[in-house]
């Protein structure tokens, strides 16, 4: 299996929460994977980029170092504007990068590592786990 993280496990992680720590080693050590979408990757840059955090930036330049970070495809693409409509029609719209981490995760099978599992609430086909329950 694949675990593809969202924004909010990473910053546990670079915060050095045990929990989610234990988690990590935990997957790793009965060879899963673990993957950034790119979008996740964005939204944490994006973070450093106004504020000032040296060594969590650090962390989180290691962290890409042992994990992969993802690309996007025409078929994410198109999956993220299907998941952006029908979202909209069910009158529960989600942020952009929520769209687009999501999207990844269902065009390549996936399991998304949330803390924010109802930000994604009403997306079909797409596998949840939160690892800081």
């Amino acid at each position: 299996m694949i675990y593809a993280l969202d924004t909010n496990i990473i910053s546990y992680f670079i915060q050095d929460n045990p929990h989610i720590i234990a988690q990590f080693r935990a997957v790793l050590a009965t060879g899963h994977s673990i993957i950034i979408p790119p979008a996740t990757y964005y939204e944490v840059r994006r973070g450093f980029k106004h504020k000032s955090a040296p060594r969590k930036e650090k962390a989180f330049v290691r962290m890409c170092n042992l994990y992969s970070i993802g690309e996007m495809n025409l078929p994410i693409w198109e999956q993220a504007a299907d998941i952006y409509g029908d979202t909209r029609k069910a009158g529960n719209p989600i942020e952009d990068t929520d769209i687009l981490i999501a999207a990844f995760c269902i065009v390549d099978g996936y399991t998304l590592v949330t803390n924010n599992v109802k930000h994604f609430n009403g997306i079909d086909n797409l596998q949840l786990v939160n690892w800081s329950e």
